[in-house]
């Protein structure tokens, strides 16, 4: 089975090339062409069409995203063209292939007005451009006829990449009080989880090739809930009590989101209803204390 993996150097991207080896002959790519003059820039069109016609693949697994929430405020342009009309361009050829397509959306999709987690089946009302180019691109998903499974993830960490707990360490080691926000709510979901979870859904689809009640779009998030605020309070309590790392922090500061306006609206909730794909695809999935504190060993010790 070939499958071509785009956006390799992401945060999910990264732990995708590890979990992806079981399954087949994987092709990781990003936007620069590899030495075999294969190219994964989801924008050039043109690269992914001769990208298609030369692999022929099986599955296509779509992790480059346009990730900047804020800067997506000023650069609708750019996030709109990876976020959505590429997203549509794969889908496209996707069916004309006949290959399965595996995208990744956002929570943002929704307006986090919603007092329970959201459903699968909820309406999405994103309150920001970054979140309307991943419901566009979820539309175009829809609109396509091709074979696609769409996981929808929230507050995304890793050990590669940019991330809140990076910039957590970061700022505790040179301030000794920080204020963080406390009334939004979600649940920290690391990328080797969503790397992980992403090859068992394909295992699952193996088994049962090309069988329609796999497609769609599934939720995908660790276990629990917590706010920003909360999501500090845990990282610096590992960092230094149970890993002995030093850090300047001697105070966090609950605030709302009102007292710190960012350039792009976040939902206050984003928690997310995963009944569905665990059901499908019978899985059970941890709870976010659990990768957090593993990622922090990765980094700090």
């Amino acid at each position: 089975m070939n499958i071509i993996l785009l956006g390799k150097n992401g945060q999910v991207g990264w732990e995708l090339q590890r979990a992806l080896q079981p399954l087949g002959h994987v092709i990781s790519l990003d936007r620069q062409a590899n030495n075999g003059g294969l190219c994964g820039d989801i924008s050039d069109f043109i690269a992914i069409e001769q990208l298609y016609n030369t692999i022929r693949p099986d599955v296509v697994i779509n992790a480059a995203a346009y990730t900047a929430v804020d800067n997506a405020e000023s650069d609708y342009v750019q996030a709109d063209l990876i976020n959505h009309l590429a997203v549509k361009h794969l889908a496209d050829m996707s069916k004309r292939y006949n290959s399965l397509l595996i995208n990744y959306s956002s929570d943002y999709v929704f307006d986090g007005t919603l007092n329970t987690p959201w459903s699968e089946e909820d309406h999405r009302a994103p309150i920001n451009n970054y979140g309307k180019t991943k419901h566009d691109g979820e539309i175009a998903l829809e609109q396509s006829g091709a074979r696609f499974i769409n996981f929808r993830t929230s507050w995304v960490y890793g050990t590669h990449g940019n991330n809140f707990i990076k910039t957590m360490l970061k700022l505790a080691q040179s301030k000794e009080e920080l204020n963080i926000i406390a009334d939004q709510i979600g649940a920290p979901t690391g990328a080797a989880l969503i790397a992980d979870i992403t090859a068992q859904a394909l295992r699952h689809y193996l088994i049962n090739e090309h069988a329609s009640g796999f497609y769609g779009h599934y939720n995908l998030a660790a276990k629990g809930e917590c706010s920003w605020f909360d999501y500090a309070q845990f990282i610096f309590s590992i960092a230094q009590q149970e890993m002995g790392t030093k850090l300047l922090i001697k105070q966090i500061n609950p605030i709302p989101t009102s007292i710190y306006p960012t350039p792009a609206k976040r939902p206050l909730n984003s928690r997310l209803n995963t009944q569905k794909i665990q059901n499908k695809f019978q899985l059970h999935l941890p709870h976010w204390q659990q990768g957090v504190a593993h990622v922090l060993g990765e980094l700090l010790l």
